[in-house]
């Protein structure tokens, strides 16, 4: 039995998918399990535990052979680093008190010294707290991640993609040595098949040392884009990481603690793990191509955003880009058990209409019309239930998942690809509905019409979430 934290995040999302379809026996530690369950095989174990409490850790390493560390708590504020060192001693005090017998922790690369950034000297000093427990560590030092959703990638991507000249602070020039997702999680399945007792730290890289000014070029070449970079000797990590946040996903608070990262070189100096793993790492030209053959699918199969910071509050995520794609996500919690959730969103559209402010459909409808759509006259076949290849107004049934999931891909006129996803998951309360709606604009034509139409998203889709939370509760009476 192994045990894997982190399930909910990008690595350790990857991770678990790859132990699933190789039949081996996984449970997962997840302070929120119920968000977690719907995403897993059903010979996946799941368990409610917080490496923040102490107590909570016993009963899900119990039996376990190996336990995989992927958590950090970086996007927690300032006092990240001792919530992390916490989180490390009460893991390790737990696994050695359950008879584990190797923890893998993934870990970052980078020397040792008193520059050190501070989420680079916590890395470091998680493994060195997950030692002192006794129990034998692996831990893989890597650089920058590359795959479809990875937060270093998907960085490079918004910068790439949204602007054509570039003022480039000096970090963009510090070298590193990327590795592919696909790497990463080979060196870590890997991890379980060293022989001997002892803790280790291994250096894991790909074959290239390259700069992020680099890397963005090396995008920009495989997307056909022409990009200038002027590069400039004074940008501080304070001011780069406020100038992401205006144009990439990631939060000003992570940039900075990226950029503070970013600032030394991340170069593999021990190369002993390609002598001790029968893996040979692809190049950053691969990674990226590998990357980028994701890009039609409607979200990276996990991304970094889906991580909940092992001391911080969970957040929704709205108006924010993932890739190629523009995602205004929300969620609300409804006194409704899911079956009841389910079945209002179910019935959606056509003679029930949208929950909220139906005039505005019908207008948009009429505009599609008039330049050509389809508009909202089609309806729907069925008024309570829906099949994929349905027709729900001006969308289509692409899948649906009985009582959990119905995602609707739009056939108005757009500049670019729409869908609207409505997910529906247990929760204490009832169930928790998530609505997701997708967006992968066609140039600067599909850019404007996403922020252009954004205020009436902030109406539309609140109302219609709070319009499908109130026919749940009427249909399903509230909890039983």
């Amino acid at each position: 039995m192994l045990l894997l934290t982190g399930a909910t995040g990008y690595v350790g999302g990857r991770l678990l998918h790859l132990f699933e379809s190789a039949g081996r026996p996984v449970r997962c530690l997840a302070r929120r399990p119920e968000f977690l369950r719907a995403r897993v095989a059903a010979t996946t174990d799941v368990m409610a535990g917080d490496v923040l409490d102490r107590p909570s850790l016993d009963a899900a390493l119990t039996g376990v052979t190996a336990a995989y560390y992927l958590v950090h708590s970086m996007g927690s504020g300032d006092a990240f680093e001792e919530a992390d060192r916490q989180a490390a001693r009460n893991f390790g005090d737990a696994a050695r008190a359950a008879g584990v017998g190797r923890i893998v922790y993934l870990g970052g690369l980078g020397e040792a010294g008193e520059g050190l950034s501070a989420h680079l000297r916590s890395r470091h000093e998680t493994g060195a707290v997950l030692r002192a427990s006794g129990v034998p560590v692996v831990e893989l030092r890597a650089s920058i991640v590359i795959g479809g959703g990875s937060l270093s990638f998907e960085m490079i991507r918004a910068l790439v993609e949204r602007l054509p000249v570039m003022i480039t602070p000096r970090w963009v020039a510090v070298r590193a040595q990327p590795i592919a997702i696909r790497d990463v999680l080979a060196y870590l399945a890997g991890a379980l098949d060293l022989s001997g007792n002892e803790s280790r730290i291994l250096e894991i890289g790909g074959p290239d040392i390259v700069s992020y000014g680099d890397l963005m070029h090396e995008y920009a070449r495989q997307r056909g884009l022409r990009r200038l970079m002027i590069p400039v000797p004074v940008l501080t990590p304070r001011l780069s990481s406020l100038w992401l946040g205006l144009v990439t996903p990631v939060y000003a608070r992570i940039g900075r603690a990226l950029v503070d990262s970013i600032r030394h070189p991340t170069v593999v100096r021990d190369r002993s793990a390609l002598d001790l793993f029968p893996i040979r790492p692809a190049g950053v030209r691969e990674a990226i191509a590998a990357a980028l053959r994701n890009e039609d699918q409607e979200l990276a199969e996990t991304r970094w955003s889906d991580a909940r910071s092992v001391a911080g509050p969970d957040r929704q995520y709205g108006g924010v880009r993932f890739g190629n794609q523009l995602v205004d996500r929300r969620s609300t919690v409804i006194d409704a058990p899911p079956s009841a959730a389910f079945e209002a969103v179910e019935r959606i559209g056509g003679a029930t209409g949208w929950y909220f402010a139906d005039w505005l459909w019908t207008l948009r409808g009429w505009l599609d019309l008039l330049v050509g759509g389809v508009g909202m006259r089609r309806g729907r076949r069925d008024p309570y239930h829906l099949a994929p290849g349905d027709v729900v107004d001006c969308w289509r049934v692409e899948a649906v998942e009985p009582d959990r999931r119905l995602r609707l891909q739009a056939e108005m006129k757009l500049p670019g690809r729409a869908w609207l996803t409505f997910e529906v998951e247990p929760d204490d309360a009832g169930a928790r509905l998530t609505q997701t709606a997708t967006f992968d604009p066609i140039g600067l034509a599909g850019l404007a019409y996403w922020y252009g139409i954004w205020p009436l998203h902030e109406l539309v889709f609140r109302g219609m979430l709070r319009g499908i939370g109130r026919r749940a509760v009427e249909g399903g009476h509230g909890r039983s």
